[in-house]
């Protein structure tokens, strides 16, 4: 069935107090709309069309990160529902198949509800859930599922308001029949604004079926306030987690581990506590990270053990069995099979071969102040402790540094590289050295008198 996926996202948020878009607020780490349009992208849609109005121009941005195919339509007034639809239309010219109209702040309805949607056999099928607290959500006038009509609150009657059946907003509708209901809406409301929802009764006046699909309520979560940012937040965690575990992913300490909308994780990986995976990651079954990491941007492969407080920033690219150890930083680089990076050092702009062992406090100093330079280290290379690798520079294969070093030539394969100044020992010189260091700082402290 083709489906086409109309993304409401022009409102500006006002009770979220910011100068920022709402649907550019994150949760798990990506804005709301990735998240609708993540949502969708479980039904393989011919096309996606993105309404942008406060901050279009960073949604836009947006959007395009996520899908750089996606339509993005401006609605410079904010005229309501239908009247943003109605915007969105002429970039599904051609198209032939349902529309699922979703909203860019509304970020956790599962593919499944979408899919029950597409097969309910009515022209119009409407999202709904039974609300604990009804409060000023629309309400779906239905019998056994058969939708009449759909009353906004503020048009409600108290017997409506009693409803408990209420309105998410989603619809999906045949393209061709979508043009043609919204094409004779109306505001003749009480907030003078074009009610997506008055389709319904125009879909049955002419003929059309309607019907209610449910969902739970969590399922409909929108987000107009910092406070339900945060419980959205805390909704996509206890998820993500659950989901986890159910897939075969060992974590000590669940609550304290948070996900990214996109990261993956293998079975049979582990994971310790207060573990942080922002975007961009994937770790393979049979990792084992560690307590108190920080990932983003990188892949850490099979059997590659990491922390505990390990960072591993963009482009990093672990394989098998490396470990990366205790307060060790990694950036753009890439650690072939069985790398050792053990402690207290950074890597930023490298390729580490196979089987080579990173000493401790070791640093490729890869910025210059204006430029960034790579290092290149050859497999079986042993890097001693302390050393500092002044890109671009290249090590053997084999090669050894001497601890201490700060290595500013290339080193061939094989060979001994050190780069330290020659140690001078003075007999005695430390004892005579100090007695006046004290002697001095008792003068000052008796001049303080």
């Amino acid at each position: 069935m083709a489906t086409a996926l109309i993304i409401l996202a022009a409102g500006q948020g006002t009770r979220m107090n910011s100068d920022l878009p709402k649907v550019l607020h994150k949760v798990a780490g990506a804005p709301l709309v990735h998240h609708a349009m993540a949502a969708g992208a479980t039904l393989a849609p011919e096309r996606v069309v993105v309404v942008a109005g406060h901050g279009a121009a960073a949604v836009e941005k947006a959007v395009r990160a996520y899908d750089e195919t996606a339509a993005v339509v401006r609605q410079d007034q904010q005229l309501g529902t239908g009247h943003a639809v109605q915007q969105a239309l002429p970039a599904l010219e051609g198209f032939e198949g349902t529309v699922i109209v979703l909203y860019g702040d509304t970020p956790f309805i599962r593919a499944e509800t979408l899919d029950a949607m597409l097969v309910s056999g009515a022209d119009v099928t409407v999202l709904g859930f039974v609300a604990a607290d009804p409060g000023r959500y629309g309400r779906l006038i239905a019998t056994d599922g058969a939708l009449d009509r759909i009353v906004e609150f503020k048009d409600a009657t108290e017997t409506e308001r009693a409803i408990t059946l209420c309105n998410s907003g989603v619809v999906a509708v045949e393209a061709r029949l979508l043009a043609s209901l919204v094409a004779g809406l109306t505001n003749d409301n009480a907030a003078g604004e074009y009610y997506l929802t008055d389709i319904v009764a125009a879909a049955r006046a002419t003929g059309h079926s309607a019907r209610v699909v449910t969902c739970d309520e969590a399922e409909t979560m929108g987000v107009n306030t910092r406070a339900e940012l945060a419980r959205a937040e805390a909704a996509f965690q206890a998820r993500a987690r659950a989901e986890a575990l159910e897939t075969g992913v060992t974590m000590t300490a669940p609550e304290t581990v948070f996900f990214a909308l996109d990261t993956v994780v293998g079975r049979d990986a582990t994971i310790g506590a207060n573990v942080v995976f922002g975007p961009g990651v994937t770790v393979e079954s049979g990792a084992e990270i560690l307590p108190f990491c920080h990932f983003e941007g990188c892949h850490i492969s099979r059997g590659a053990r990491v922390g505990p407080f390990a960072r591993l920033r963009p482009g990093t690219e672990l394989a098998e069995d490396v470990h990366v150890g205790n307060f060790v930083e990694v950036k753009n680089a890439i650690l072939d099979e069985g790398v050792k990076v053990g402690h207290l050092t950074y890597l930023g702009d490298a390729h580490v071969g196979e089987h080579s062992n990173i000493g401790a406090g070791t640093v490729t100093c890869n910025y210059d102040g204006v430029m960034k330079h790579r290092t290149e280290i050859g497999a079986h290379a042993f890097i001693g402790s302390d050393t500092m690798l002044v890109a671009p520079v290249r090590i053997g294969a084999g090669a050894l540094t001497g601890s201490g070093s700060v290595i500013t030539e290339d080193v061939p394969d094989g060979a001994l590289a050190l780069g330290r100044a020659k140690q001078v020992t003075k007999p005695g010189l430390a004892v005579r050295l100090f007695e006046k260091l004290k002697q001095t700082k008792a003068r000052r402290d008796e001049d303080r008198k």
